[in-house]
């Protein structure tokens, strides 16, 4: 089961790997506007209010997506400051070690348990949630964070986040994108850490969560974490 959900992560890997501008003219128009009214003129359609998340490319929960509606995806939104995701994670699935650079991040559990992490900075404590339907967490901006769904069924979870473009970036990915012996030495030593080829790439946003989870799940038993 590790195995084919590892190979559909990867097959989906190019599906939504970051948002894309789905119509520039508009936004960069919005954002020259100098009054509201003036950019009302511009969403001349009831359409232009509307996004449907399941309707976005990469919507999935194999293993699961984030969908998000911001700026770059949904024009109205432009100078609003704000930005929605849809987080979809399949049974076990996980979103890997990520921050948001320019956006405070609250999370509200749909379905399902999830399991959450944050560190804000060097010297903080880790902060643990255990999300259910209707509970909240939030992770503010810059803050360290991950999250996985602790179940065998799926877990749908709500974000908010106080910037039309909140931007994303992955722990790992990121990481090894320095020079190599500077990784190396980052772990303290040569033959430390994980190999690069080894990390899930961005692709929809979830990645496979943890062998004892899946291991749980195959087996008819239940998976807490840690």
């Amino acid at each position: 089961m590790l195995a084919r959900l590892t190979i559909i992560c990867l097959l989906t890997a190019a599906a939504n790997a970051v948002d894309t501008t789905v119509d520039p003219q508009l936004v960069t128009s919005l954002k020259g506007a100098a009054t509201q009214l003036d950019r009302l003129k511009l969403l001349t359609s009831d359409s232009d209010w509307l996004f449907d998340f399941k309707a976005q490319k990469g919507y999935t929960y194999t293993p699961g997506s984030v969908v998000n509606a911001n700026a770059a995806t949904f024009p109205a939104l432009t100078t609003m400051g704000m930005t929605m995701a849809m987080l979809n994670l399949g049974p076990c699935a996980m979103l890997p070690p990520h921050m948001h650079p320019r956006a405070t991040n609250l999370v509200v559990a749909v379905e399902g348990t999830t399991n959450t992490y944050m560190v804000e900075e060097n010297g903080a404590r880790l902060v643990k949630q255990t999300l259910t339907p209707g509970k909240m967490t939030i992770f503010p901006q810059g803050s360290l964070h991950t999250m996985q769904n602790t179940g065998c069924t799926n877990a749908t979870l709500i974000s908010a986040l106080n910037s039309e473009d909140q931007g994303t970036l992955n722990l790992l990915n990121s990481l090894y994108m320095f020079p190599d012996d500077l990784v190396k030495a980052s772990y303290g030593g040569e033959d430390s850490g994980p190999a690069a080829s080894g990390i899930p790439p961005v692709g929809t946003g979830s990645i496979v969560g943890s062998a004892e989870c899946l291991a749980a799940c195959k087996n008819g038993g239940s998976y807490t974490g840690h």
